[in-house]
């Protein structure tokens, strides 16, 4: 495995992946209906770094992965994404529903099945009646994810992460400490997976508050 070459092709096409992206996260900026009621809260994109895309490539490589220049594209997914932020847990139905209309209308394709990660039981029964594949992660990560791109035979493909204010306050700490390599202190790990629970709490109590707040039932 040639890492450099990798690393080249991935340079070579960054501005179509960047292209796809910008699309992406301008239909979402630009949604009437996700817009108008503060459905999102705020929006974000990246490229991945080059010299972390190495780290990556690596990784998979020692766990016996075989990635090369013909199929960078496909064996990684999120060189580009998109975070969508929302405040309220009862939100994400209308982003998901935005989502899939794309889908729908054949403006984007689905590159792989939305994927929820997530370790509370009631979100996973919600996202699994959403037709949404639950996986459970170690760490208590927790955070929905689409893939999509521009069309079926299109081999660029931009990762979209829809999660809570709260959730995405847990990714960035967890960020900090576990990339682009996982702590080794036990204690850590543990200290955030008890930031996870109280995360949670803090999703459903930020959406009893929204739901008393405009008299939902």
């Amino acid at each position: 495995m040639d890492i450099n070459s990798i690393i080249d092709v991935y340079k070579e096409n960054s501005a179509n992946l960047e292209s796809f992206m910008t699309a992406v996260e301008t239909y979402f900026r630009r949604n009437e209906k996700l817009i108008s009621d503060d459905t999102i809260y705020t929006i974000k994109s990246r490229m991945k770094d080059p010299e972390h895309l190495r780290s990556k490539v690596t990784r998979k490589a020692e766990s016996g992965a075989v990635i090369n220049e013909n199929n960078i594209f496909t064996e990684i997914t999120d060189l580009s994404g998109v975070r969508i932020i929302h405040l309220y847990p009862g939100q994400f139905i209308k982003i998901h529903q935005a989502i899939m209309s794309q889908i729908e209308n054949n403006e984007w394709a689905l590159n792989e099945n939305p994927t929820g990660y997530t370790w509370d039981h009631e979100t996973a029964q919600s996202l699994e009646e959403l037709n949404i594949e639950v996986k459970l992660k170690p760490s208590f990560y927790t955070s929905v994810h689409y893939v999509v791109k521009p069309r079926e035979d299109a081999k660029w493909c931009c990762e979209i992460q829809v999660r809570t204010l709260f959730e995405e306050i847990w990714g960035e700490i967890d960020h900090s400490v576990n990339y682009p390599v996982n702590s080794s202190d036990k204690i850590v790990r543990d200290q955030l997976k008890i930031l996870a629970r109280l995360v949670s709490t803090g999703s459903r109590l930020a959406e009893s508050i929204y739901k008393m707040q405009n008299g939902v039932t």
